[in-house]
Order: structure tokens, then sequence, then C-alpha cells
């Protein structure tokens, strides 16, 4: 059986049906024929559909037998823009033409999901089966430029394998942009090389919470895993292949106990005995903050320098963006120190929030040097927002809308919306219940873009991202429990071009995901059934944190 072009997910600009309306059909003689810049969205059609199909879809012309024909074309990308494609199929030829080598590769995941849901398979269920794309006309684009997902792999740590298979879904759903959490209280995940401790110590915590911070729960085995830098070149290269930039976060000067564990130097030595601190195997706000010093300052100019090499900016859209965390940062420890209190003298400043600007600043001018962009949560406008920063708006919309009307780049990923370690029913049965009860239908009404903004404000905001914090996710089941299937609705939300949300048909959304489960069964994703957790997935007896009535809406 294979997909129409009413089930596809984001759901396209148009999609119809050719008056001749004869499929394509996939056997033996066809060969696939990429133009110049398609190179690399041939090879992955060659390897996702020949190992499903068991077809090898060599190169070729066509002229023997049907094609699939990959051509970029400037008239695309002038009607469309890079990431924009047309798929046209008939009896005769898949014809795919993309504003650039992207557009081609968006345009390679619709003619996947055309052929059905076994198509996301990794072998074929029945030698010989018949392979038929549906004839059709598509014409699509993204909406936002900006189409992210963050990963949290510092409070339960994400193995390799594990951070390409969610790349892959990520492609799959048209999201481009992989924001890579690597560091926080809880743990170090990226190999530093001149900072060897930060892995060696930092990278795993002799017992971790279960469940919310509250819980009198305890999982008393060790927990850790690092990356190796070669291990991030992969990735890297992994995700550039399918068009995803990978930006990676390294949080200061907040939430780097972990750091301050392998390297006491850099907490408040004049304030804590920093030598007595572990990594922190509980949740929430450590207390546990930088030192605003000149050494911590060199000391991650250290770290940004082997990141940068290991993150490098080339083509990719956002590939120059480094994450600095910058959130949740408690002064108490600065309101106590002599050394603090002297700094925010010597630069006179008027206080704790403008010294954590003065360190942001610093690393923004440090970046900027080097070719790249900082980009912090929404607390990095507190005390003044560092020149050529950008702000992934968390807490509501107001950070997003003040850093637009100041002229600076924005990413809104509002927790009421997109936080997707939040509940998704109020079902006593619901795995360690966190946060507003975010429904599938809640997702999909987001609207990236405030209407406070005006045209100009509104192209700061680069587009959105849906995030995903680990605490109580302590497993790749459970992360993909709490992503799709909403996950799935925000790619549409990023990617298509709805109506307002009081005018998005749900419905319709709703009868394209029946659908789109089978695919999510074929690739494997543990994801939340609509009606309500399977028995494996719950935790009975892990306490949450539910937070009751609907979230506030700014």
């Amino acid at each position: 059986m294979t997909s129409t072009t009413t089930e596809l997910i984001p759901a396209p600009l148009t999609a119809a049906s050719p008056a001749a309306g004869a499929g394509f059909v996939l056997d033996a003689g066809t060969v696939i024929d990429a133009g110049p810049g398609t190179e690399g969205t041939a090879r992955w059609l060659r390897g996702v559909l020949g190992a499903v199909t068991g077809l090898t879809l060599p190169p070729g012309s066509g002229a023997d037998g049907g094609a699939l024909r990959l051509r970029i074309r400037p008239e695309e990308a002038a009607r469309l823009g890079p990431e924009g494609y047309t798929l046209h199929v008939d009896g005769a030829a898949v014809t795919l033409h993309g504003g650039g080598p992207a557009g081609v590769f968006w345009g390679a995941q619709t003619l996947r999901q055309l052929l059905g849901p076994d198509a996301f398979r990794r072998a074929p269920l029945a030698p010989g089966r018949r392979w038929t794309v549906p004839g059709t006309a598509v014409e699509d684009a993204p909406r936002f430029r900006w189409r992210g997902l963050m990963l949290d792999v510092a409070r339960h740590f994400t193995p390799k394998e594990g951070v390409l298979r969610y790349l892959d879904l990520m492609a799959a759903h048209k999201l481009n942009v992989f924001h890579f959490h690597l560091t926080d209280d809880q743990g170090w995940r990226v190999e530093i090389e001149r900072y060897p401790k930060l892995t060696e110590t930092g990278s795993w915590r002799p017992r971790t919470k279960f469940g919310h911070r509250a819980s009198p729960l305890w999982d008393e085995k060790p927990h850790g895993g690092h990356y190796t830098q070669d291990d991030i070149r992969e990735i890297v290269a992994y995700a550039a292949e399918r068009h995803i930039s990978v930006v990676p976060e390294i949080d200061v000067p907040g939430h780097s106990q972990a750091a301050i564990a392998a390297y006491p130097e850099l907490g408040n030595t004049d304030v804590i005995d920093t030598t007595a601190l572990s990594v922190w195997d509980t949740w929430g706000v450590s207390p546990n903050v930088l030192a605003p010093t000149d050494n911590t300052l060199r000391f991650y100019e250290g770290v940004f320098e082997e990141l940068l090499e290991i993150f490098p900016a080339d083509a990719a859209a956002f590939s120059a963006f480094i994450h600095v965390g910058g959130d949740e940062c408690p002064k108490d420890q600065w309101k106590q120190s002599p050394a603090a209190q002297a700094r925010i003298k010597e630069l006179g400043l008027a206080d704790e929030d403008a010294l954590q600007s003065w360190f942001i600043r610093h690393l923004d001018g440090w970046l900027t040097a080097r070719g790249r962009r900082l980009i912090g949560w929404d607390e990095i406008l507190e005390g003044g927002l560092a020149d050529n920063a950008a702000v992934a708006s968390w807490r509501g919309y107001r950070g997003g809308i003040a850093a637009a009307r100041a002229g600076h780049d924005v990413v809104m990923c509002p927790e009421q919306y997109v936080y997707l370690d939040h509940r998704q029913a109020a079902d006593p049965d619901e795995p360690v219940p966190i946060g507003f009860v975010r429904t599938l239908e809640d997702v999909y009404r987001f609207e990236p873009v405030p209407p406070e903004l005006d045209a100009r404000q509104a192209g700061h905001v680069l587009g959105a991202q849906a995030n995903l914090w680990t605490e109580v996710m302590e497993n790749h089941a459970r992360v993909d429990y709490q992503a799709f299937p909403r996950l799935a609705a925000f790619a549409e939300v990023a990617w298509s071009r709805l109506p307002a949300p009081a005018e998005r048909d749900f419905a319709g959304f709703e009868r394209r995901m029946a659908a789109h489960y089978r695919r999510l069964d074929a690739l494997g994703v543990d994801y939340r059934p609509p009606s309500g957790p399977r028995p494996w997935q719950r935790r009975p007896g892990v306490p949450g944190r539910p937070l009751d009535g609907p979230p506030p809406k700014r």
C-alpha cells in the first residue's frame, strides 16, 4: 500500500495529483540521475531506499528505464529559496528540483514518505515487492530558517548512536538545527584535551535522583559518559550530510558545578570550599557558579578554542553559532564574594546582573573575533545584551520580543509550548509528570511570531525550537515518549505555512498522523499513543512535579 500526498508531514505548500495520475514504479531498471550538487542526496536515497527495496538504484541517465532525477535549479532558489523544492511524479520519472542541496534533500524526504510507512524500515519485508510512488506534483518550502531540536545529554547521557538516531529522526521531519546541550551541573560530555579532568571527573556522578528533585528515590549506580572529539566530528559530519547544523552549548556562568568539581579554582573559592564539590546528583539550579575572574575567562577561551575546531563553521546555515547558556545563574555567591564585589567595582558595574552581562559580553567579543556568533537563553538580556548576540527565548515570549525590538535575532522556544519534558495529559498514568499539560494539539497551535512585533521586528525571528530536558528521561525510550508525537506537530509548525493558531486544522493533522504513526513504528520510535501510555511506559510511584491549570500565555 502506498502513501498519498494527503498524508505528508509536515504539510507542503501545494500537492496535487497530475492529470494522468500514473505512479512511478521502482524496479531493477531504476537509476538515480544526480546533477551537480545533489550527490549527497543521491547517496542517501541509494542507502535508505536500496536497503528497504533491495534495488541497487545505480547512477545513470534513465535512457533505458525510469529515473529519479535530482537537479538544483536557480529558478527554484529565486522562487522558493535554497531549501525549497518541487517534486513531480508520473509514470516515466520522478523529477526533483531544489533551490539548493538542502532543498533537494528535503524533497527526497517527501519522496520517502510517498512510498509508504514501510519505506522507513531498514530491510525488505518481502523480496520482489512492487514499490510505487503515487503520481503527484508537490511544491514546497519552509516558513522558518531555524527549525530546531535541543537535546540535553548532560542530565542523562545519550550515547553517540542515540544522537545519530535523533539526527535521522530530525531529518525525517525536515528539522535542520540540532542544539547539543553538552554541559551542566550534572555532567560534562565533551572531551577537551587541554583540560582532561572535565571528562575524567566531570562526566560522571556517583548516583542520580529518580524523579523530580523532591522525590525520595535514588538510582544508586554511577551515571556518566562523554563524547571524544572524534565522536563529535562524526556527529557533525553525519548531521551535515542531512543538512542539519549542530549548535553546541557550553553553559556559563551558571549550571557549571561539573566543571567546578573537575577544576575547583573555577568556583568562588573565597565563599565555599570548592574542592569538596562533586558532580551534582540531583536536579534544579545549583548555587555553585563560576567565579568572574580573568583565570576563568582564560579557561573557557581554551575550551572554546577546541570547540571551534570540532564544530567548524561551514556552509551549514547556522553552524557559526555557539550557545553559552547564560540562564539560571544564582548571584548569591557573587554577592558574598569579596573578589566578585571587587571586580564589580573595578569594572564600574551596577550590580551582579551587570557582572553576568560583562562575562557574556566578553565571550561574545571573543567569538565574534573568530567569525562565530553567540546565542544564549533569554537571561543574557539582564544587565545588557551583548552586541552580536542572539537570544533563545524560553521564559515565554517576553525575552524574544525585547530582543527582536532591539534588533537582535531570536529563536522562539517558550517553555509553555515547546518544552517537551512537560507532561502530555493529566492522566495519573503519565510517567513522571512534569510541568503543565501540553497536548499534541497545544503544540500544533504554537505560533512562533508574537503579534506584538511589527514586520521589521518579526524578521529577527529566525525560527523556533523544541527542547528536551532529560532530568526525568533516563533512556532513549523515555526521550522518545516525551518527544513523539509532539515533535511531528512542532515540525509542521516550523516548516509549513499554517493559518493563525485558532484556524489550524488539527483534525486534519490527526488524520495524517494515522499514517505517520506507522512511519514511527517502522523507525522504532517509542512514542506516546493517542490513547495514553502503554503499560511499560508508565513510572508508577515515581514523583513528578505537575503544574495545574493553563500555562501563562506570555
